[in-house]
């Protein structure tokens, strides 16, 4: 695999962000997926998404949160406080659920406190909750309000003509990531759940451009490999965001490998393309907002349920590892349901609750991991 996936993945302000800073262009970082990445794009602004991956306390993040929350948007807060995202040009606070909408007034109120932590462009944007007719319209609304602020504080233009450029440049990257998931679900995959985690991290935090030169020099190098891993329990890794690739090299181990996802950091990121034919911005709020794998989204649980048993089987799952951060009550319960549907359709599961951040409980998980594996051992043989 190319090391500069890999790269991106584990630093936050990675070479090709800093070469795009160098070159004297523009950074803004958004905390959810529902947020268009195009729109920047065609702005010729670079859309980063913000994590939490690298913070090592939480002083700042208890200071204005408390503890009783989930640590990811608290990690988050810690390295704005820390200066760790200094290289930001904006900022574009989404209420993905409750403990991220108060990101958005923990980060300001912390501003008051510490100098300089406040990107210049600090920008709310608002999501529905559902995806009806109605929703559609107040989040084209929503884009729109978010564009006029981009063109505004950065004194460009953002035309049809760019917006259909980069809806374009981005569907080939969602259609080359689609058929790396295809690969990765094969009977012997050239490649393993860690490294397809950096692969797809990476295109959180690249240019596009030269993201997918990237991926399709990948793909070609995979299909042409004659090494193939065979003979491991597979794997499907859902829930929480999770962006820490030793989550994933901790699962694997040498026994299991993780043939597909379904998180926001990961294949959740990029399925579906954006119609190129339509009206862009309305093609765009439909593209984001359809997207009702996140829990998030209301009165849609039997279809993300059918969603994610459809993946267990065109991947041939063993079980499925169903994680959430503690405190979060999206994925918390959401992940209470699908046990109790994925048991019930013969597809073992294993539940973990943990802290977002980095893996102090390495020994309890490699543990419930491992009495994972062996019941799934033990289940084959029994069959």
């Amino acid at each position: 695999m190319n090391k500069a996936f890999m790269e991106a993945a584990l630093t936050l302000n990675n070479s090709y962000v800093r070469e795009w800073k160098g070159a004297g262009n523009k950074i803004v970082g958004y905390t959810c997926s529902y947020v268009p990445d195009e729109l920047f794009s065609a702005a010729g602004i670079l859309p980063y998404r913000i994590r939490g991956f690298g913070a090592t306390e939480a002083t700042i993040g208890d200071t204005y949160f408390g503890p009783f929350i989930c640590s990811l948007p608290k990690a988050m807060l810690q390295l704005a406080g820390e200066g760790k995202f200094d290289f930001l040009d904006g900022a574009i606070i989404t209420p993905g659920c409750d403990s991220m909408r108060r990101l958005d007034e923990c980060w300001r109120k912390a501003g008051e406190d510490i100098a300089g932590i406040m990107p210049k462009f600090f920008f709310h944007f608002g999501v529905p909750h559902k995806y009806t007719d109605y929703s559609v319209k107040w989040f084209i609304d929503e884009i729109l309000r978010l564009k006029s602020a981009i063109e505004e504080h950065f004194g460009t233009t953002i035309t049809e003509e760019k917006i259909r450029e980069s809806i374009r440049l981005f569907n080939k990257s969602r259609d080359l990531l689609e058929e790396f998931d295809r690969l990765r679900i094969t009977d012997a995959p050239a490649i393993t759940g860690t490294e397809a985690m950096a692969v797809i991290l990476a295109g959180t935090t690249m240019p596009r451009a030269p993201y997918v030169e990237l991926l399709e020099k990948l793909l070609n190098g995979i299909k042409k490999s004659g090494t193939r891993i065979s003979g491991m329990t597979r794997l499907m890794l859902v829930g929480s965001a999770s962006d820490d690739v030793n989550l994933v090299k901790l699962i694997e181990g040498n026994r299991a490998i993780v043939v597909g996802d379904n998180l926001c950091f990961g294949s959740r990121f990029h399925v579906d393309r954006v119609d190129e034919d339509g009206e862009p911005i309305e093609s765009l709020a439909r593209r984001y907002l359809a997207k009702n794998e996140c829990p998030r989204m209301y009165g849609e649980y039997a279809g993300r349920l059918k969603m994610l048993m459809d993946k267990a089987d065109k991947a041939k799952v063993d079980g499925v590892i169903l994680q959430n951060i503690r405190f979060c009550d999206l994925h918390g319960s959401e992940n209470g349901l699908f046990e109790r549907d994925l048991e019930r359709a013969g597809i073992p599961c294993l539940k973990i609750e943990r802290e977002y951040g980095p893996l102090v409980e390495t020994g309890r998980l490699k543990m419930r991991v491992d009495a994972f594996l062996e019941r799934i051992g033990q289940r084959r043989q029994t069959a």
